[in-house]
């Protein structure tokens, strides 16, 4: 039981779901990248996490360095990855081109696209939920940048508004980073994104690029970045000294809801858990009154008079 159709709060339940992963950098050969991270096992190990979930999600969403160097056997193994998941969940999956993808190798072998270094677009309907996927990559480079024609293509898709709102997603994020090396590679030239978004409906921004959570606002909306299943920053160090470790992979579980979207950091790696909380005891709780069940689990025992012992 994952889900329960009794509401025990004051809010109801969320109208959609997405699952937001970034920074697979997935190589030819499953080469362990940088001679150190075993890339496709540890993309295996998030899979497995988010099976676990126990939910359907309206959407999977990749925020980009799908792979390290774009070759197309690595995203062939991404691809044998991820898809089977989507197909048996019925969902769309969002490929987000990163600074590490080649456009023309993304969009042959996951887009079944011409290999040409067009922007890679992309644009849902989740139930009138409209997720954009932009194209933050720029051929030959690292930092971030939108040209004018995505800025206009953006522009079009916004000027009437969806039912549930839109959500955009890209690989660099619209946010400063503590990490100095990440301003170097930042997005460029913000402001023509924070012009094009101003009065819309856009809702949130799910972004990469980090390899670290972090979250913030851009142009007045929220930006959100999850952290990598590769390898993630360590950073705990101070900024200057900052490097990747293969631990603290995670994705964001991404719920949307009438008023607000929230974004949950999942960590890949698990840990024995308690057993009090189960499928038995919500459907206890679901055959309360919400009085009888502020008395039953929000009310703290009486401690008074073993103070006194």
């Amino acid at each position: 039981m994952s889900e329960t159709s009794v509401a025990f709060g004051q809010y109801p339940a969320a109208q959609r779901t997405i699952i937001h992963l970034s920074d697979t950098h997935l190589l030819a050969g499953n080469v362990a990248l940088g001679g150190r991270y075993d890339t496709e096992t540890n993309l295996r190990r998030t899979m497995e996490r988010v099976a676990e979930l126990g939910l359907t999600p309206d959407a999977l969403v990749f925020t980009g360095d799908l792979t390290d160097f774009g070759e197309p056997d690595a995203y062939e193994r991404l691809r044998d990855i991820v898809e089977p998941v989507a197909r048996e969940w019925g969902c769309p999956v969002a490929w987000v081109a990163g600074n590490h993808d080649e456009r023309p190798a993304l969009r042959s072998g996951l887009l079944g696209l011409d290999p040409t270094e067009e922007p890679v677009l992309g644009e849902w309907d989740l139930g009138g939920l409209r997720l954009l996927a932009l194209d933050s990559s720029v051929p030959g480079w690292h930092h971030g940048d939108l040209d004018d024609g995505q800025l206009e293509w953006l522009r079009s898709r916004l000027a009437e508004p969806a039912p549930l709102g839109t959500i955009l997603a890209l690989h660099h994020p619209p946010l400063p980073s503590h990490v100095p090396l990440f301003g170097i590679l930042e997005l460029q030239r913000q402001e023509r994104l924070a012009e094009a978004i101003a009065g819309t409906d856009v809702r949130a921004i799910l972004a990469g690029h980090l390899h670290y959570s972090t979250s913030g606002t851009f142009a007045g909306v929220p930006v959100s970045v999850a952290a990598a299943t590769c390898y993630t920053m360590d950073i705990a160090r101070p900024a200057l000294s900052v490097n990747g470790m293969d631990a603290g992979q995670s994705f964001h579980l991404v719920h949307v809801y009438d008023d607000t979207i929230t974004h949950s950091v999942v960590p890949v790696a698990g840990a024995a858990d308690g057993d009090y909380f189960g499928p038995e005891w919500y459907e206890r709780m679901s055959r309360l009154t919400p009085e009888e069940r502020l008395e039953v689990f929000s009310r703290k025992p009486d401690r008074s008079g073993s103070a006194n012992a």
